[in-house]
This record gives C-alpha cells, structure tokens and sequence, in this order.
C-alpha cells in the first residue's frame, strides 16, 4: 500500500532509512542497507500534472530503495512502475491539490544517475565524473544516458521537437511561462553548481553539509513560512569492507540542525524520538481527504521548534545552544571520519546504537 495506490509486491525488501512527510507512505530520501541512496525535487513540465491519484514521486523514492540493491537497479525498478502507473495526486497535506512531476539523484558506491521525468516519460543520465547537482527544474540536455522508449516519438507529435539534429529533454520538455517557483530555481541550481566547483576534487561530507546550509543562494529555504524540512548527506566508500554512512538532521532548516550519523548494522535501535505519531482518523487516509489537520511533529521535532524559538528571542542564549549543537556534530563527523579511515574497527553493537545516542544527546541540550 502506498500512499494512494496498492501496488503488486516484492519478493524481497531491502532495509531502509527514510527522511519523509510524516503523512504520506513514500520518502523525500533515503538509503538502503546496499549502500543506495536516493532523493527527489519536484519539477513542471509540459506535460499536463495528473489530479488523479497514481504513484507519487516520493512513493518510487522509496520503492526505489526498497526494491533496487544498486542505483542502476532502482532506476530501472523507478521507471518500470512509472511507465505502469504514472505519476500523481496531490504531494502535500492540504485541501487544495499541489501536484508535480519529478527529478531524482540516485548513487550508490560505483555509479550515480539523474533521473527526471514528465508524466509517464522520462530520461536519465550517467554521471561519470565531478558533481551534479538537482533543483526544481529540468537539468538533463542531450547527455542522455536512457530514455522511455517513446519519449522521442512524444515529442515529436506534439510538436515540441521536430526531429531535426541534437534532442535536449530540458529544452523540449519545460515549459515555456515557467512557475515563479520554477524561477528561483534556476538561481539555486546555479548557485548549487558553483558552490560544488568552488571544491572540485576535495568535497567532503562537511563540504555537502555547508552548501545545504547556504541561505544566500536559496538552497537552506528559510522564508514565506517555508522552510527545508529535513536534511540528508551519505558517505558512500568505494572500499565495500568500510560501512555507508547517513546522515540526517531529522529537523528543519539545516542551518541551525544537527547532521547524525546512521549506520545499517543488525539489531539497530529503535528512535521512537524521531517517528511521528499515527492517527486513527487519518486525514490523510480518509477520503476526501485534508479536511481537517493533525499535529504531525515528532519529539525531537517540537523540542528542536522551541530551542529555534529560544535562538530568535534570546540571541546570546541563542548562540551558545548553536555552538554546543555544533560541537555535537563535530564529535560525530570525527567519529565517522576515523571509522571511514580504518584507524577505528567498527564495533556493531555501538553502529547499532549510534543514531539513537546522536538524538538523545541533542534532546537533552534542548531541555
């Protein structure tokens, strides 16, 4: 069951981590226990949003992730329900329907691919080299690496693209009159790209964690009551005896949150502290559904809001917190740093506790 559709299942599930809207099935981000990790925007297109409820871009996130043990085999499991389902419904909680199209990063330890789509059509490309970076917009041109099978023919016989000479997915399938969403897009992926090239060669996690918290660029949302939800940084060794590392904030706006290390070993420990609570009258699941509203926060979630409140009202009070929250995080990154290195032999019993120890701590600078 996902969140608006009932799909055949699998045989087999692989184990995943999930950063999500605590509302739907699907998942913004997140990774599996083979090292896969993937991550999707929303983007518009000239093909017409479809209201009707079919897959949502968050649901093949996870599907993605549940079924696919290699990026390569995620985009395929991606793009097969696509073409089966489509896409659609609305992507957030509220009566009136928000409905897109999406984009995805997907990497593992030896590839990574971006995979955008339009309504059931789609185009990905193989990324060999250097960065790449996604943001609310179409960004593959005619490096294209695969494609649905009549997405050439589609675009052809709506007059988009004559047939003639080099076939760019961006310029034939955005729109023309772009949403102003779609605008300040344009700004971030610009931003996001140079940011990258600025540490060509040598971008680390910290590196990632930085250009996550860029408010200038308009990367770290921070306005108009809209904010970055959650964010994510995976570590993916090419050495497959050292383990993946994920880490999340589990809270918004990056900038002021604490990037945890996740590890996937047996037995990890439960983090009731990050899960939100379920409702038996589900707005969410009753149909029409959105008509009335729930509190959704989880436990670090609310304690997180009020140290923000804390920060805002009381600016040395404020900065003290940060810095501790800072310091946190360092011990944290350091930790991971010599575990990546080797210099420290993983212990599965404290991987197992890591990511709930990393919450507990932070919980208890904010009482």
């Amino acid at each position: 069951q996902c969140t608006y559709l009932e799909i055949e299942q699998a045989e087999r599930t692989h184990a995943v981590v999930l950063s999500r809207p605590a509302w739907l099935w699907g998942a913004e981000m997140g990774a599996n226990d083979c090292g896969v990790c993937v991550g999707n925007e929303g983007v518009w297109t000239r093909e017409p949003v479809g209201e009707a409820e079919a897959l949502l871009g968050m649901d093949l996130v996870r599907l993605g992730l549940e079924r696919g043990g290699s990026a390569r085999e995620a985009l395929e499991v991606i793009t097969a329900l696509l073409e089966r389902y489509g896409q659609g419904g609305s992507c957030k909680e509220e009566p009136v329907p928000f409905v897109y199209h999406n984009t995805f990063l997907l990497a593992d330890r030896t590839e990574a691919w971006v995979l955008e789509t339009a309504g059931r059509y789609w185009a990905a490309q193989r990324i060999r080299e250097g960065s790449r970076n996604i943001s609310n917009q179409l960004s593959i041109g005619s490096e294209i690496t695969a494609e649905h099978p009549a997405l050439r023919e589609r675009a052809r016989s709506q007059g988009w693209w004559s047939g003639d000479g080099e076939f760019s997915f961006a310029e034939v399938f955005s729109l023309e009159k772009q949403p102003p969403r779609m605008e300040a897009a344009k700004a971030r992926f610009r931003a996001g790209k140079e940011l990258l090239r600025q540490h060509a060669g040598r971008i680390t996690a910290e590196t990632v964690m930085s250009i996550l918290r860029d408010k200038d660029s308009g990367i770290c949302v921070d306005a108009e009551g809209f904010r970055t939800a959650g964010s994510m940084v995976s570590v993916l060794p090419r050495d497959p005896a050292l383990p993946c590392v994920h880490f999340f904030t589990a809270t918004p706006d990056p900038s002021r949150s604490v990037f945890k290390p996740f590890v996937f070993v047996a037995g990890i420990k439960p983090v009731p502290q990050v899960r939100s609570p379920t409702f038996l009258q589900d707005p969410a699941k009753q149909v029409p559904r959105f008509q009335s509203s729930v509190d959704r926060r989880h436990e670090l979630y609310r304690r997180h809001q009020a140290a923000l409140e804390l920060m805002e009202q009381d600016r040395e009070r404020g900065q003290q917190l940060l810095e501790t929250l800072q310091e946190l995080e360092k011990q944290g990154l350091e930790g991971m740093k010599e575990l990546l290195e080797g210099t420290v032999a993983p212990c599965p019993e404290e991987l197992a506790d890591l990511f709930f120890d990393c919450v507990e701590a932070e919980m208890k600078f904010y009482t």
